[in-house]
């Protein structure tokens, strides 16, 4: 007969919850000082400090309070980044109630959906949108306060709230929350059905902060200014605004707008040394600084994410500008960091050549607490080879364990696990590389090819600003690749080159069959480059030369 179990020795350790607020507190007693800096719509810059933050997102959170909306109640944003916008990252959760971040460049028809099923209580919106909100009002079925963030328009249809009168007092502690409830909304971008939405909670979004703060992510110091160039409704604002937070580092929020010479003036008038975008933003960056001969001075590291880095982009940041590209993989379901660059004492013993390539093809080292099973056809664990691709699925405490409202129901396996809908590979450093969205690989005569490896073997050809691969239809292979391609500004590009670039990276069966030079490439609502709008525009291209896989014709 076997002894009973011994009692569990509980460890003698205080049981303070981990919450939003506790994080913006924090910053306003060690960081108190230190500036959040946000271009206003007119350009001109708007200067607060951590201390200010806390003050207004407790004086937000009474105001709130005030219009009775209490705890779980959803509280919806359509906004720039911008200091307000801050303050409700602070004071919608600190309050107990839910900040459901709302992407402004969604379609109408897109947004209604989301706020009503959301049943959002209150939209807080900027000026500059009031021609939104007041033309899909009326289609609104939860909303009763519209809450401006700056000067009340002269007139409206609506019965608006100023963002500033919500502010009138500021006798309010924060409340003691169950560091479990809800804190956060963000709903995906929809690429298949309806856009589905992710809960975080606050013990989630403070695990996730400090997962990102540490030296093997965004390692940032009170030293550093960061210039979040990444809209702020996009999967949290890839969580720096709690990140700079517990860092205590100098944020800068762009506004409204912003093009790639707002972004340089920002950079160099407020010293910026770590800059975050989507590799189409800094394209144009990029772009920009070669047509007016401009510096990136003193930017020290650029953060690429949302898709894959092109390394033409990481190429152009070194060798022009002295700036350091780095990447991530992540997503909206992880909070959303699962991956960064990062190096070991192996990879650094590597030859210069194979560390750069490696650095290039891959996404970064996996984060504690996130936990990846890379899937191969039959279910099972794929080589950890960095070669062997499968589909990547997460599991962990800042992963979603489903969607709001029970939207696609049960997604995740017996074991927890979530699919993330990417496929790569993984290696014996831990390091990911991500090969394609599921839904963007090319299937050719029964075999897989990769879009994104046809479209980082075109960023590599002189002149070549954009590109992007997709399938199309193909009477004898299925499915075939055709690359549409956007050039530089100014700039010739040389169509021979092409084959060179493909003969270097991709076997013969690979290369497209037709290449495009448009001049411009579709955007989704979230700046990558919308590979659905071109599969419809170009879906009844099915007269493809039928010589064979991989033809110069189309050259």
């Amino acid at each position: 007969m076997s002894p009973p179990p011994s009692p569990v020795l509980p460890g003698l350790m205080q049981e303070e919850p981990l919450l939003i607020a506790g994080m913006v507190r924090h910053a306003a007693r060690i960081s108190a000082r230190h500036e959040i800096v946000s271009r206003e719509p007119s350009g001109a810059l708007e200067r607060t400090t951590y201390a200010r933050v806390e003050v207004r997102a407790r004086r937000l959170a009474h105001g709130l309070a005030r219009l009775g909306i209490s705890e779980g109640d959803r509280v919806a944003s359509l906004a720039s980044n911008s200091y307000r916008h801050l303050e409700l990252f602070y004071g919608v959760p600190g309050s107990g109630a839910v900040l459901h971040t709302v992407n402004p460049r969604f379609g109408d028809d897109q947004i209604v959906y989301i706020l009503n099923h959301a049943a959002d209580r209150v939209l807080a919106f900027d000026p500059d949108l009031r021609v939104l909100v007041e033309r899909i009002a009326p289609r609104l079925e939860t909303v009763e306060h519209f809450v401006v963030l700056g000067d009340l328009p002269i007139e409206s249809s609506l019965p608006l709230i100023g963002y500033e009168a919500l502010l009138a007092d500021e006798d309010y502690e924060w409340p003691d929350l169950d560091e479990r409830a809800a804190a956060l909304l963000c709903y995906t971008s929809g690429t298949t059905g309806h856009p589905k939405g992710v809960l975080t909670s606050h013990r989630s979004t403070v695990i996730h902060a400090l997962a990102a703060q540490s030296a093997c992510a965004f390692a940032l110091t009170p030293q550093e200014c960061v210039l979040l160039i990444v809209p702020m409704y996009h999967a949290f604002g890839w969580g720096i605004p709690y990140v700079a937070a517990l860092a205590g580092a100098k944020l800068l929020l762009p506004g409204p707008s912003p093009d790639a010479a707002a972004h340089v003036r920002l950079i160099a008038a407020e010293r910026a040394t770590l800059a975050m975008g989507v590799p189409t933003v800094w394209t144009d960056i990029l772009d920009h600084l070669a047509a007016a001969h401009g510096s990136l001075r003193p930017l020290r590291r650029a953060l690429i994410g949302g898709s894959a880095m092109p390394a033409r982009i990481a190429q152009r940041l070194r060798d022009d500008h002295g700036v350091m590209a780095v990447t991530g993989w992540g997503m909206t379901e992880l909070s959303p960091l699962g991956s960064f660059s990062g190096t070991t004492p192996a990879l650094d013993a590597l030859p210069e050549a194979e560390r750069e390539r490696l650095s290039a093809a891959r996404a970064g080292r996996l984060l504690y607490p996130l936990e990846v099973s890379v899937r191969g056809e039959g279910g099972g664990e794929v080589v950890a080879d960095g070669e062997t691709p499968g589909e990547i699925w997460v599991r962990g405490p800042c992963v979603a364990a489903g969607y709001y409202g029970d939207e696609g129901g049960a997604v995740r396996d017996a074991a927890g696990w979530l699919p993330t809908g990417d496929v790569g590979t993984i290696d014996a450093h831990g390091a990911i590389a991500i090969v394609d969205r599921s839904k963007d690989l090319i299937k050719s005569g029964g075999e897989w090819i990769s879009s994104a490896a046809i479209e980082r073997a075109a960023l590599m050809v002189p002149g070549v600003s954009q590109a992007a691969a997709i399938a199309v239809a193909h009477s004898r292979w299925q499915e075939r690749p055709l690359l549409l391609v956007v050039a530089q500004p100014g700039a010739t590009i040389d169509r021979a080159a092409f084959a060179v670039a493909f003969d270097t990276a991709l076997p013969r069966w690979q290369h497209p069959d037709d290449i495009l030079i448009v001049e411009a490439l579709p955007q989704t609502a979230t700046g990558k480059i919308d590979k659905k709008a071109l599969r419809r525009a170009h879906d009844r291209r099915d007269a493809m030369p039928a010589h064979g896989a991989g033809g110069e014709e189309g050259l």
